[in-house]
């Protein structure tokens, strides 16, 4: 039995400079299909051929190519973090919020990889 108990959803977090420029490459080349860009947060998300998995954009004036970072969807990131860290999970700072959009927490597998949780405010 597993730690934590995830959704059946997974995210790709890519950094790019332009989403919306990535958003077009993406439902161009890939067939993707744009969810929405959410302009005050610097985030985009766009549904991929694969059911539960979406891939999301980053904007950053400095995109790291090949920082690519699975986020996890879970019902209550709270008790999920509290029992990943009983267990000795490293955790990369305190749980950011967006309010009425999402909550996240970044933490870390043995070999230092990020992998975020995330849980979904806006329903």
């Amino acid at each position: 039995m597993s730690v934590v108990s995830l959704e059946n959803t997974i995210t790709i977090a890519l950094s790019v400079k332009d989403r919306h420029r990535s958003a077009d490459w993406y439902a161009q080349n890939l067939g993707f299909e744009l969810m929405y860009h959410a302009d005050e947060a610097g985030w985009s998300e766009m549904l991929t051929n694969t059911q539960g998995v979406t891939i999301g954009f980053g904007e950053h004036v400095e995109p790291a190519p090949g920082n690519c970072v699975p986020v996890f969807g879970i019902s209550d990131i709270e008790n999920g973090r509290k029992a990943l860290e009983a267990a000795g999970v490293k955790f990369d700072g305190d749980t950011e919020t967006i309010e009425g959009m999402v909550s996240t927490a970044t933490f870390y597998d043995p070999d230092g990889n990020a992998l975020m949780l995330a849980q979904d405010l806006s329903q």
